[in-house]
């Protein structure tokens, strides 16, 4: 059977991440689905216009992983109602350098302490997804938004919660109907 490879990004540079926690809990829980090569951005510096004449590695590198992969799953925080400043600088670095998000398709998820979730940080990433320059093709609906996360992993990183979990696999379901659709459409261009 043929397993989509997906690149997962952890939205924020932190030492320790539960976006970072949620995308290894789906690398291993959907492992006979897609391979995931869970990407970090913590030594991607901060987006500069004047270093464009010498791009990163960092950027150069996860640029590439992006442009061989069929999807991005992006697991954001919420830091003031938005996504965080790290993210914000890696989107900028890649959309200044080899467009590698350019329809790509996107999945947006997160995990936040909160009870609110990462829905304002969901919104402001998919503005940002389908800005010019950008151009990554986001799944519609089925956002996967996490609250209290603290309370959700086991020490493990395993979901405890099963209703969590069933939404989820709902969730990836779709996105993975959406990669192979951008797949058929991309193939018949």
């Amino acid at each position: 059977m043929f397993k989509l490879n997906l690149v997962g990004i952890v939205g924020n540079n932190a030492p320790f991440s539960y976006n970072r926690v949620l995308l290894q809990f789906m690398k291993q829980h959907f492992s006979d689905q897609f391979n995931l090569d869970v990407c970090e951005i913590d030594d991607i510096p901060l987006f500069n216009e004047r270093d464009l004449a010498s791009v990163p590695q960092t950027v150069v590198t996860l640029s590439q992983k992006i442009k061989d992969a069929d999807g991005i799953i992006i697991a954001t925080p919420e830091y003031d109602h938005a996504i965080p400043a790290a993210l914000k600088s890696a989107i900028e670095w890649l959309s200044v350098y080899e467009h590698a998000l350019t329809t790509k398709p996107v999945m947006v998820a997160g995990a936040s302490l909160g009870v609110q979730g990462t829905a304002r940080a969901q919104d402001n990433l998919r503005q940002i997804l389908n800005s010019p320059g950008v151009n990554g093709f986001v799944m519609p609906g089925f956002e996967f938004l996490l609250n209290s996360a603290k309370s959700k992993f086991d020490d493990q990183g395993q979901l405890t919660d099963s209703g969590t979990t069933k939404f989820l696999s709902e969730c990836v379901d779709h996105f993975m109907n959406f990669v192979a659709d951008n797949k058929k459409t991309v193939a018949t261009a």
